[in-house]
């Protein structure tokens, strides 16, 4: 499965929320599947749902190569999450290509609605890559996008595992 349905329903955010990742993994289970292979889990906890194998694929070699070999090569560079809970997935990809890390805090007013954005470090004069796993409207990603170009980036790339 290249993409799996309701990966971001994988926990309760308020009394009796369905947990909708569970549903689709008992789902597949009962159809026959026997082995499930998944690229970029949103949450990694959704390989407990089943109780058979899950293979949790990782997007991050091919976007660390890409980076490295298209993007770096045009100047200073940075790598920017888009919110709090891509940041461990965005500080590594910066690590490992031994370049700086910034941050989005998003607020929202209710799901996939984005009231503000607040930016933690420093892109005037750089070329930034928003790096995330998930893009559904997209509207985090643009807001980002001008957010970045409001603090000064010179240019705003995104890279995405699924789109």
């Amino acid at each position: 499965m290249p993409c799996f349905p309701y990966a971001r329903q994988d926990k309760k955010d308020k009394s009796r929320a369905p947990i909708t990742a569970k549903l689709v993994a008992n789902m597949l289970t009962v159809a026959g599947a026997d082995h499930v292979i998944t690229m970029d889990l949103h949450a990694s906890q959704i390989q407990g749902f089943f109780n058979i194998p899950v293979d949790n694929l990782y997007a991050e070699p091919t976007m660390l190569k890409y980076i490295h070999d298209n993007i770096i090569t045009e100047g200073n560079v940075v790598i920017v999450s888009p919110d709090a809970g891509g940041a461990k997935r965005a500080a590594a990809i910066a690590d490992k290509l031994d370049i700086e890390f910034a941050l989005i805090h998003k607020e929202r007013k209710k799901a996939n609605e984005v009231s503000r954005m607040v930016l933690v470090g420093e892109v005037r004069n750089k070329i930034c890559v928003l790096v995330d796993d998930i893009a559904d409207t997209c509207g985090t990603l643009g807001l980002a996008g001008k957010t970045l170009i409001d603090n000064g980036a010179v240019k705003v790339y995104a890279v995405i595992t699924h789109a």
